[in-house]
């Protein structure tokens, strides 16, 4: 089970996925070229949501399906910092990892 992080910090925004930085994938969609951002519905959200979603799914076309419901519902929620399990998001999104 992979375990996704988010932190703000000093130096900016972090977001990990087992410790690793998390790839952005713009290749899938560029929503923001600012990067990463949480806790309030827009690009930068957007971006974070595809970019869990593309890793989660480990392909793009469920990731593109369900990341504005999945930014909306989970992403805008997060506070400073926060973590989520591959279980969180496949109940977050009604399918299995």
């Amino acid at each position: 089970m992979k375990t996704y992080r988010g932190e703000r910090t000093i130096d900016g925004i972090k977001v990990t996925v087992d410790g690793q930085p998390l790839p952005t994938h713009e290749e899938v969609r560029r929503f923001s070229a600012l990067g990463f951002e949480w806790s309030y519905e827009g690009l930068e959200p957007a971006q974070l949501a595809l970019a869990i979603l593309v890793d989660h799914f480990g392909r793009p076309e469920p990731a593109l399906e369900t990341c504005d419901r999945f930014m909306r519902n989970v992403v805008a929620g997060f506070g400073n910092e926060w973590e989520l399990t591959s279980a969180e998001i496949a109940a977050a999104v009604g399918a299995a990892p």
